[in-house]
């Protein structure tokens, strides 16, 4: 098994609680070679942690290195078109986390420019590759049977968790020009979609889609397909609550957000039929390996009878590097690709349009 030579991009809390440990996990199929952040203290102590890791003085010197195969892009949001496009152009594999880009323009671009590209490019959707959910897609009712999909998250920060269980460096040392310039950039790609004079709660709402929502979202579709449209839409809590009807034509999917500061993590996904229930839970990620479960519920002569699987301990993490390393070998398409994360960010587009008609 070869063994592929990582560049990260973006040393925040999603790579120190979980990329890094993983990579280091899977040294079979993954060596550090290199680590870069706009925080030169992150870039010292993930440097200093994991040995075989050069720091880099910029992304793009990282992107290009002939000592870097894949890149994983785990920075701001904003700043992913323009890594991706510099890793394209330096001929590297990529793992992208969510969300692929905050609008259709930039992923379109990406598409036109990645349409003959032959190296991996692979969305970060590691709800998808979770043991529950893997283990759901194998029970659940046929298609033409289901009556009813229920979608829940009730998520608080990262923050909430992982101060309590591991030691995240949360840096001061970044230079505020760049944290201001980041900023507008953000705003400015966020109002393409919501509009230039949308109301705040409207550009928090989009925030949480592409934050929050898109894992759902596109677990959703990875489940059930594409749905025929989005029904209706709307926000409370000051954008931070997101309430979603999706039609499947014979059915309705109905997605639920809310995000406060409990430091609760409630997350599933049930899908109906008039004998079946299949019910995906999901604990916090920011945890690793915290178990899933799947239940599935079925009529029977006595009443309703559960076949429980789990806790399921797999790491979804893991899995989904697993995979990613199995399509680099392979040369084979990820299901998680930019054209993948296309229909997610277009559905929100979708759900937006619906928000501002209900307002």
């Amino acid at each position: 098994m070869s063994v592929i030579r990582v560049g990260l991009v973006g040393l925040g809390e999603v790579a120190q609680s979980i990329h890094l440990p993983v990579l280091a996990d899977q040294r079979d199929r993954w060596q550090i070679a290199g680590v870069y952040d706009v925080s030169p203290s992150l870039v010292a102590r993930c440097s200093a942690e994991y040995p075989t890791a050069k720091a880099f003085e910029s992304a793009e010197a990282l992107i290009g290195s002939p000592d870097i195969d894949a890149v994983f892009v785990l920075s701001s949001d904003e700043t992913h078109s323009r890594f991706v496009r510099a890793a394209i152009r330096a001929d590297k594999h990529v793992l992208l986390e969510k969300p692929a880009c905050l609008t259709v323009r930039e992923i379109d671009e990406l598409l036109e420019l990645s349409s003959t590209y032959d190296k991996t490019i692979f969305v970060g959707y590691m709800r998808r590759y979770a043991p529950a959910y893997l283990a759901a897609r194998e029970e659940l009712p046929a298609f033409a049977d289901i009556t009813h999909v229920r979608i829940f998250d009730l998520i608080s920060e990262g923050r909430h968790f992982l101060k309590k269980s591991q030691d995240i460096l949360y840096p001061t040392d970044i230079d505020p020009d760049l944290l201001a310039r980041g900023a507008r950039e953000r705003e400015a790609l966020i109002r393409e979609v919501v509009g230039a004079d949308a109301p705040a709660d409207l550009v928090r709402a989009y925030r949480g889609l592409t934050a929050l929502s898109s894992h759902h979202i596109s677990a959703m579709r990875g489940l059930l397909g594409e749905p025929v449209r989005v029904v209706s839409a709307h926000r409370t809590n000051g954008g931070a609550n997101t309430g979603v009807t999706f039609d499947y034509g014979h059915f309705a999917a109905y997605y639920d957000a809310v995000v406060d500061d409990l430091g609760l993590f409630d997350a599933m996904i049930e899908v109906r039929s008039n004998t079946r229930r299949v019910r995906i839970i999901y604990d916090t990620p920011y945890i690793r390996s915290l178990p899933t479960r799947l239940e599935v519920t079925e009529s029977g002569a006595a009443g309703p009878v559960t076949r429980t699987f789990g806790p399921l301990y797999g790491d979804a993490f893991s899995n989904e590097l697993e995979v990613f390393h199995r399509h680099i070998h392979d040369g084979t398409r990820p299901a998680t690709d930019l054209a993948d994360s296309r229909r997610d960010l277009a559905l929100m587009a979708e759900i937006i349009g619906k928000m501002k008609q209900a307002s």
